[in-house]
């Protein structure tokens, strides 16, 4: 008796997640409400209003990073101002993607999604970003204490897949469109505990694109074709809403700038021995031969046309826990299995518009992956206004009304 009915119970739990999944998959949080109708005015070069319109390209300094974190829980003084480099190399944009907030537990693949987690790395991150921080101005030369003043524009979960994108508070204005589409690619090919939460907006004229993923693991050979086929199921299946106004992009390589981060998953096709040796002689050149993500793109088999800047840096997975020692290495325990180094953890992109300045990685310790971070110079078409009653409605004045009778900002995101 108690066999049939866990034989009953598993598809039905499965079929609940399935329409949970569907059902809630557009939702988002943010500090920014939807104002696309108030805002929509400027992206009409045909609008009567409009006197004179010409467009410019401005240059944003765009962070991504991607880190698997394990299932491990943030301490309330997790410090990940060195994650994000702000002092040293502050951005205008920040684009955040986890893997594995939650452990990958049946209870949690099947059950209702688990947000406090979320919430708690949007805090910490709320916390860094805005941290109040001296800085060198020109007047006088000399330092001056700027308040900072971060906006969370987007943030979506999917099981341990979480997504959340910052901005500086004065472009939070020019964000429009914004919009989430989940893909599950794990158990029966439909359940979260692998997929993609990917996340579209528009800045200015220039529509965005951000893939975080957690492909198919394993270590084996020719588990890399089961990783070649998550990316290519989440490219046929994610879409976006193309908006009731206007031609939005609905597939991932329709928007201007495409980045793809996550935990690819990909591992070094030589015996482990041989890897964990390179490894500590700091043989980058010949391991990255070997790469399997390296060799899938030159083969044209996975992510044709996309791009990955030079790697200079460590294998990111696996560490034992709180250690810079690989899993492995050391004497192994009994029932343990030796996963070699690999570069498990990437950041892609696709496109024009897009150039990186910095591919390195973090050295947190909280988890058995090392995150990877991308600075890019990010290009964004905007447009120049010279009719008075829009320029109205793209001001600081018109912000500075809207707030005073709407709530933009929630304590967590």
């Amino acid at each position: 008796m108690q066999s049939t009915q866990g034989e009953v119970m598993w598809p039905k739990l499965i079929a609940n997640k399935f329409l949970r999944k569907r059902m809630g998959s557009d939702r988002f949080v943010a500090d920014l409400q939807k104002t696309e109708a108030l805002i929509e005015v400027q992206s009409s070069s045909n609008s009567l209003l409009a006197t004179s319109v010409e467009k410019d390209t401005q240059k944003y300094k765009l962070f991504v990073s991607t880190w698997n974190v394990g299932g491990v829980a943030p301490s309330d003084d997790l410090n990940l101002e060195d994650w994000l480099n702000i002092d040293n190399n502050p951005c205008d944009i920040y684009v955040l993607g986890f893997q594995e907030t939650v452990p990958l537990s049946a209870g949690n693949v099947l059950g209702s999604e688990n947000s406090k987690i979320a919430m708690k790395w949007n805090s910490l991150i709320r916390a860094a970003l805005n941290k109040t921080r001296k800085t060198w101005k020109k007047i006088q030369e000399s330092k001056i204490v700027v308040p900072q003043d971060f906006k969370c524009i987007i943030s979506k979960q999917m099981v341990g897949i979480f997504t959340t994108v910052w901005v500086r508070g004065d472009l939070r204005r020019f964000i429009r469109h914004p919009s989430v589409s989940c893909v599950g690619c794990g158990i029966m090919g439909c359940l979260g505990n692998k997929g993609s939460v990917s996340i579209r907006f528009c800045l200015h004229e220039t529509s965005f694109c951000f893939v975080c993923c957690h492909l198919a693991s394993g270590g084996k050979t020719g588990d890399e074709i089961h990783r070649n086929s998550d990316a290519a199921d989440i490219l046929a299946r994610t879409s976006f809403p193309r908006g009731p106004s206007i031609d939005l992009p609905g597939k991932i390589l329709d928007h201007d700038r495409v980045i793809w981060l996550g935990d690819l998953n990909y591992r070094i096709s030589m015996p482990a021995a041989t890897t964990r040796s390179l490894v500590e002689r700091g043989e980058w050149d010949i391991l990255l031969e070997n790469d399997q993500l390296r060799v899938e793109l030159s083969e044209g088999r996975v992510f044709e046309g996309w791009h990955e800047g030079p790697i200079n840096f460590a294998p990111t997975y696996k560490y034992y826990p709180n250690s810079d020692n690989y899993y492995g290495c050391a004497q192994p325990k009994k029932g343990e299995k030796r996963r070699a180094p690999a570069w498990c953890d990437r950041i892609l992109w696709y496109g024009k518009g897009l150039k990186q300045k910095e591919y390195s990685r973090g050295e947190s310790r909280l988890s058995d992956h090392r995150s990877v971070r991308a600075v890019f110079n990010v290009e964004v078409e905007k447009l120049r206004i010279s009719n008075p009653f829009q320029s109205f409605l793209l001001s600081d004045r018109l912000e500075r009304i809207v707030d005073h009778f709407s709530c933009f900002q929630a304590d967590d995101c």
